[in-house]
């Protein structure tokens, strides 16, 4: 399993758990299965949610419209406050990623209600000149 040291924190601990523990992901579940779906990686090395570790690593996290960057600062078991995060990780996100981030869910979706059938040339048009409004 893992071993304490004199402070009481673990020396070692599951990915899956530390992600779940800073807030990265909501449940202990989710964070599972973005480490069992390649979404989690530590020097560009996908990692699987049993992988344990001791600290001082830098995390990349593919997440919907963007990769988060953090890097561990402390390991801790349990789940902490919001306050508390800043004391364990440490958020190396370029400013370029947090501004898709910001910005990903303003675009506008191009779609068509059930039966509709494929867009007609005009309606394509229309959906092109939406989205170069947006770039």
């Amino acid at each position: 399993m893992y071993h304490k040291n004199t402070m009481g924190t673990p020396e070692k601990i599951r990915i899956d758990k530390w992600l779940y523990a800073v807030r990265l992901f909501k449940t202990r579940s989710l964070a599972t299965d973005a480490c069992n779906a390649g979404k989690v990686k530590i020097d560009e090395e996908r990692l699987k949610p049993s992988k344990f570790i001791s600290g001082g690593e830098i995390i990349t996290i593919q997440k919907r419209f963007h990769k988060q960057t953090c890097q561990v600062l402390d390991l801790v078991e349990k789940r902490i406050s919001a306050k508390l995060v800043p004391t364990y990780m440490s958020d190396l996100t370029p400013a370029v990623e947090i501004e898709i981030q910001k910005t990903a869910f303003k675009y506008p979706v191009a779609r068509r209600d059930r039966g509709e059938g494929r867009p007609t040339k005009k309606d394509r048009r229309l959906i092109e000149k939406y989205k170069d409004m947006y770039k």
